[in-house]
């Protein structure tokens, strides 16, 4: 990140301060209101000139000749990485965040709660992507034989997330074999995502089929993230909607802002149905 437009100290103070200014106004960020709150006494046309060095590395944008500056991607990932990862935080907030996270019982619940933490302690949105099933912690696995050949699976990760999914093999499998292999995954793979695990096993295929091609195959066909939906799909869970709608803030982008948040929920509804992210709106 230390790019030739960060190598000075000052660079990254100013930086670091449009960032702050941005978040809090919603406006792009002029020189003069950097100069009012910057620690050292520094002319308009110096900031302005640090300014133009921040936006030929990528950090800055200004959206039309006249206006300010305003913070992109990079400028973000910055601030997260050098400045926002220095804060502490206090014994108060530290008792008040086990207490919100200390109820939930399931996954869902997990998320919701955690998505208004954030949006709390930020004054924003909270935002929590979940991450796709092929990064899924494998916990403890189950299997069981439905009397018509179809075969129940039941994959347990850390937290207690639980995805289940009933699969219609291309071989019927007896429950002595469903039990050997979620037994094999359980004692061999336990802590890890379903990705490695596939990895793995392709590996052990490639490279000792004889050994272990008949137990490897079957929890290859019965444990493979794609089964359980398309490996890429996760979804996004939105806290904190209404308090953003009601800040003072965005009282004149208030009508558009609805319009985004509808916006968003008709995509959600939309991507349920099919195998792409999708989108949970709470106010």
């Amino acid at each position: 990140m230390r790019t030739a437009a960060l190598q000075e100290r000052r660079n990254r103070q100013i930086l670091a301060d449009i960032v702050r200014t941005y978040i809090e106004s919603g406006e792009p960020v002029s020189s003069r209101a950097i100069s009012a709150r910057f620690e050292e006494t520094l002319s308009t046309a110096t900031i302005r000139n640090i300014m133009a060095d921040l936006e030929d590395g990528g950090f800055l944008y200004q959206p039309h000749t006249s206006a300010g500056r305003v913070p992109t991607a990079a400028a973000y990932r910055f601030f997260a990485q050098e400045i926002a990862s220095q804060a502490t935080i206090t014994t108060v907030d530290k008792e008040w965040i086990r207490r919100e996270m200390g109820t939930p019982a399931s996954a869902a619940e997990i998320t919701e709660r955690a998505g208004h933490v954030l949006a709390e302690v930020s004054n924003g949105l909270g935002i929590i992507v979940s991450p796709p099933m092929g990064k899924t912690v494998l916990e403890h696995a189950r299997m069981w034989l439905l009397p018509d050949g179809r075969v129940v699976v039941v994959l347990i990760s850390s937290g207690g997330n639980t995805r289940d999914k009933v699969l219609r093999p291309s071989r019927r499998f007896s429950q002595a074999e469903l039990d050997a292999t979620a037994d094999f995954l359980n004692r061999h793979y336990s802590g890890w995502t379903l990705e490695t695990i596939r990895e793995d096993l392709l590996q052990k295929l490639a490279n000792e089929r004889e050994r272990y091609e008949g137990i490897v195959q079957s929890a290859l066909t019965l444990c493979d993230p794609s089964v359980f939906g398309d490996d890429l799909s996760r979804e996004v869970h939105v806290e904190g909607t209404a308090q953003m709608v009601g800040a003072v803030d965005f009282t004149s982008q208030r009508l558009s802002f609805r319009s985004a948040i509808n916006r968003s929920r008709g995509a959600a509804t939309a991507c349920h149905k099919s195998p792409a992210t999708s989108l949970n709106v709470t106010e």
